[in-house]
């Protein structure tokens, strides 16, 4: 079953405002039992963009689509292209603040789980375990015919030597580790089959119009319904797909709060929303809680 791509949202009544008062966040974490859900908003401070908020790369950027995928060969070509260029750079991200918080709240305890909206691997460098990527991960390539999975590292490598001399200078990189080239950028690209059966090659990663599969989904409902409460970073919440736990958060009486800068589809269903950025949110929260946040300064990506 294929969702109907949303991209973008606007709110429809009139939502509570955002606070800069953190001591909810903090209340909740020092109960324990927390389920983070996070998204694109967590890894800016890597310097890979979100989608939405300001300077977003829905302004520049239109996703690449799961029928447009399938459907064209030319549209396949051009995402390879350009996602191959940007996996050069974005496998250069190291993980932020944010993320080192995350961490350090499970190590202490205080977590029952993280689900991440987002392909980018940087709660599992900065070293939060167990992490449930909804979205599927860039570092993955599956075949859509014969279903084997392989290294995008091994991928890299078929293409490097399928089009040697391939060096476009991309004007910025998106949430998804796609580079901004055009098509003449793009030019005579050549796509890679899968080695083993000679079919069509896919990121390992859930495309808009894509469902996310449904043993995962469940497994993820049954981790809100473990949970004491759920807390939101850096999602706008605009997908169904991270949305649904949200409103089943609410619905079972759970705390659902959230910490992003601008206002969320999931707002109404919270008891607070923190208008902060995430690194200096979390590593406050992590400071009254006498939780040590360790790791290196994060590494931006530049194309």
């Amino acid at each position: 079953m294929r969702m109907r791509p949303t991209l973008s949202w606007t709110p429809t009544e009139e939502l509570p405002p955002g606070t800069t008062d953190l001591a909810p966040v903090a209340n909740v974490l020092s109960s324990g039992g927390v389920l983070v859900l996070s998204g694109a908003g967590i890894s800016t401070e890597s310097g890979i963009p979100d989608y939405r908020g300001e300077g977003g790369s829905l302004s520049r950027h239109t996703p690449m689509t799961y029928p447009d995928f399938i459907g064209s060969a030319q549209a396949r070509r051009r995402y390879w292209a350009r996602s191959h260029l940007g996996w050069r750079t974005f496998g250069r991200a190291r993980p932020n603040a944010g993320h080192r918080a995350v961490a350090a709240f499970g190590r202490h305890g205080l977590l029952s789980g993280v689900i991440t909206q987002n392909v980018d691997g940087l709660h599992q460098a900065s070293g939060s375990k167990g992490v449930v990527e909804l979205h599927g991960s860039l570092d993955r390539v599956v075949c859509l015919s014969c279903g084997a999975f392989s290294p995008r590292r091994e991928l890299a490598r078929r293409l490097e030597e399928t089009n040697a001399g391939f060096e476009p200078v991309a004007a910025g990189i998106n949430p998804d580790g796609d580079a901004d080239l055009t098509d003449e950028q793009v030019g005579d690209f050549r796509v890679v089959p899968c080695s083993i059966c000679g079919g069509i090659l896919k990121p390992d990663v859930v495309f808009f119009g894509e469902a996310v599969p449904s043993q995962r989904v469940e497994y993820c409902r049954e981790l809100v319904r473990e949970a004491t409460s759920l807390l939101v970073l850096g999602s706008s919440l605009t997908v169904m797909s991270g949305l649904r736990f949200v409103r089943q958060a609410a619905q079972a009486g759970k705390p659902v709060l959230i910490v992003n800068r601008d206002p969320t589809r999931g707002d109404r269903h919270a008891v607070t929303r923190v208008a902060l950025p995430l690194g200096t949110a979390l590593t406050t929260v992590a400071g009254r809680l006498d939780i040590p946040v360790e790791g290196p300064t994060a590494t931006s990506v530049e194309p």
